[in-house]
C-alpha cells in the first residue's frame, strides 16, 4: 500500500475521473491533471448508450468489461447522486436493432452469453415506438439497456471529487512529458511545473499515444472523430433507443434526442462539418420521419481514443516502474468505465481483480 501514497492521474475524462473516485478511499493523495476542462472531450461528446453498439461483434475482452459495467451502472449512479447531489440520469429504455445483417449471430451470442436479446415482430416495434419510420422489416430487442447522460455524469464525478479532501483536480494543466529517474517514472512535467507521485496513471484518451511518444513507447491509440446532432422533442416522444445502419437515436428523460454518429480518421481535427450534419439529419429522418420538420438544436464533434479491436490498455507499463495505463477505450469509454476503473484500482492496490486482467495488460501489446 505504502508504494502508492500519491497517485497522479493524467486525463480528466470519465476514465480519469472514475479512476480518481475509485482510488481516493485507499491512497493518501490523488492529483488529477486535465489539459482543458474535465470531461469536455470524448466523455462529453458521446451518446452514453450503456452497451457496445453491436456487442456480439466484439472480443470476449470487451464483453467482460461491458457486462460488469452494465450491471454496475445503476449502483454507480445512486452512489454519485448521494455523494454529489447531481443525478447522472441512467435511463433504462431498452434498445431495438433494426434490419441487422448478422441477426443470427447476434441471437446466438445472446444465448451463449445469457443476455436478454430476442427477435421481435416489426409490428410490435411499431406499436411500442409509434414515431419509428417505415421500411424496416426485422428487429431484435434488449430490454434492460440504459443510457447515461454523459455531461451529467461528468459534472457529478467532478463534484464528488471536489468534495474529497485528499483529491485535487487541476484543469487547464496540460502535461508536456514525464519526470524520469532511471527506470522509474516519478511524475510529470506540466505547463504549471512538475507534479511528482508514487504512481503516474495515463488516462488521456485520444492523446495518450502522443504523450507516450515522449518515452519512445508506441501506443496504438489514435483519434477517431465522431459527430452527433441533438433535437429537442416532447419528453414522451421517443420511448426507446433505436439503431439501424450504424446510426442510433437516444432519448433523454427530458425529450432531448441524440442522433449519432460518424466515424472519421481526421487526426485531431474536431470541427463539425456540413457533410456530417446532412448525413446525420438523413439518418434521423430515416429512423424518425417526424424529425424532418425539426431543426437540430446542437451539432458537435469529439475524438474517440481508437485502439486495436477496441480493447483498452489497463495496467503497469513494463520497464517504466511507476507508470500505469487506463486508456484506449475507443467507442466504449462510457460503457466500459465502471469495470475498467474498478479493475485498474484492483491492480494498483494489489487486490483480487474483478475480472481476468490479462487481455488488457500493456505488457506484450506495446
Amino acid at each position: 500500500m505504502a508504494r502508492h501514497q500519491r497517485v497522479v492521474i493524467v486525463g480528466g475524462g470519465v476514465i480519469g475521473l472514475l479512476t480518481a473516485f475509485n482510488l481516493a478511499a485507499d491512497v493518501e493523495q490523488v492529483i488529477l491533471l486535465e489539459r482543458g476542462g474535465v470531461g469536455q472531450e470524448s466523455s462529453w461528446a458521446g451518446g452514453g448508450i450503456v452497451s457496445p453498439l453491436y456487442p456480439w461483434r466484439y472480443t470476449p475482452a470487451v464483453t467482460a468489461l461491458a457486462h460488469w459495467s452494465q450491471d454496475f451502472y445503476p449502483h454507480l449512479a445512486q452512489r454519485l447522486l448521494a455523494t454529489s447531489g447531481l443525478d447522472p440520469e441512467v435511463h433504462t429504455t431498452g434498445l431495438y436493432w433494426l434490419d441487422l445483417d448478422d441477426e443470427a449471430q447476434a441471437l446466438a451470442w445472446a444465448r451463449q452469453a445469457g443476455r436478454p436479446l430476442s427477435a421481435v415482430d416489426i409490428a410490435a416495434v411499431e406499436s411500442h415506438v409509434p414515431v419509428l419510420g417505415g421500411g424496416f422489416s426485422r428487429a431484435v430487442y434488449m430490454k434492460d439497456v440504459a443510457n447515461v447522460r454523459n455531461p451529467r455524469l461528468v459534472k457529478s464525478l467532478k463534484a464528488a471529487l471536489q468534495a474529497m479532501p485528499n483529491v485535487t483536480v487541476h484543469e487547464q494543466s496540460e502535461v508536456l512529458g514525464f519526470v524520469r529517474e532511471g527506470e522509474r517514472i516519478t511524475g510529470v512535467n506540466t505547463v504549471n511545473g512538475s507534479v511528482l507521485g508514487d504512481a503516474v496513471v495515463l488516462a488521456a484518451g485520444a492523446w495518450s499515444g502522443e504523450l507516450l511518444k515522449h518515452l519512445d513507447i508506441e501506443l496504438p491509440v489514435e483519434p477517431v472523430k465522431g459527430q452527433m446532432i441533438l433535437y429537442k422533442c416532447a419528453s414522451d416522444f421517443l420511448s426507446c433507443m433505436v439503431l439501424a445502419n450504424g446510426r442510433y437515436a437516444i432519448p433523454r428523460r427530458d425529450g432531448h434526442i441524440l442522433i449519432g454518429s460518424t466515424l472519421e480518421h481526421e487526426g485531431f481535427d474536431k470541427i463539425p462539418t456540413q457533410t456530417a450534419l446532412e448525413s446525420l439529419r438523413a439518418s434521423a429522418v430515416a429512423l424518425i420521419p417526424a424529425l424532418a420538420d425539426a431543426e437540430p438544436v446542437a451539432h458537435w464533434a469529439g475524438l474517440r481514443p481508437g485502439s486495436p479491436q477496441g480493447i483498452p490498455y489497463i495496467g503497469p507499463v513494463a520497464g517504466f516502474e511507476g507508470l500505469w495505463l487506463n486508456c484506449g477505450h475507443y467507442r466504449n469509454g462510457l460503457v466500459l468505465a465502471p469495470a475498467s476503473c474498478q479493475l485498474f484500482a484492483d491492480l494498483l492496490l494489489e487486490r483480487t481483480p474483478i475480472i481476468d486482467p490479462a487481455p488488457y495488460a500493456p505488457a506484450g501489446r506495446l
